[in-house]
């Protein structure tokens, strides 16, 4: 990957606007619909990708996070659904997006639970979006086989990059950050 790479990802991903999900009922239903939610929102993509690469970098049961996310995810979806009011979702996907591309780019190795924990609990926030845009079991089912899809494409990458490079997955973590900063000030400044 050459400089012109990195600079072109980098405004790619400073150019990146808040995506609003709150309030955006769309009414999504069926299993298609609900598994392509979260590889099409960016915000999503990077959080659910780099929660991968980060577990296949940093730990031996690489799947111990990622089972968290999904799990937890649903969980979220579904008290949404379920009229549970969650506050600050949008400030709290961007978080978890500013958190877990630090814990990329600084390689940080959290025990399994703590890591497990600490995803799990972002993922409440962005299952809490999901669910209040989602219209049926079929469609939170779609959405857990997207997440677990995306979460295990960046295991791959991440076994991958953790061969190929020191440099790579802390790069890509940064760029993850830097979404999420980008996205929490979109949020300050709407």
């Amino acid at each position: 990957m050459t400089h012109r790479h990195l600079i072109a990802i980098t405004l790619a991903a400073l150019s990146f606007s808040a995506a609003a999900h709150v309030g955006d009922a769309h009414d999504h239903g069926g299993l298609l619909m609900g598994f392509l939610h979260p590889i099409t929102g960016l915000d999503h993509l990077a959080a659910m990708l780099a929660v991968g690469v980060w577990s296949a970098m940093t730990t031996r049961r690489l799947w111990v996070a990622p089972v968290s996310f999904a799990s937890l995810l649903l969980a979220g979806a579904l008290m949404a659904q379920a009229g549970v009011a969650f506050p600050a979702i949008e400030p709290m996907i961007a978080a978890s997006m500013l958190v877990v591309g630090l814990l990329l780019a600084a390689q940080v190795k959290l025990p399994e639970a703590a890591g497990a924990v600490l995803v799990g609990a972002f993922a409440l926030f962005h299952g809490a979006a999901h669910g209040q845009e989602l219209a049926d079991g079929a469609a939170l089912a779609g959405m857990v086989l997207g997440t677990a899809l995306l979460h295990a494409v960046g295991i791959g990458l991440g076994l991958g990059m953790k061969r190929a490079s020191q440099w790579l997955p802390r790069v890509v973590g940064a760029i993850v950050a830097l979404m999420g900063l980008n996205m929490a000030w979109g949020l300050l400044t709407s």
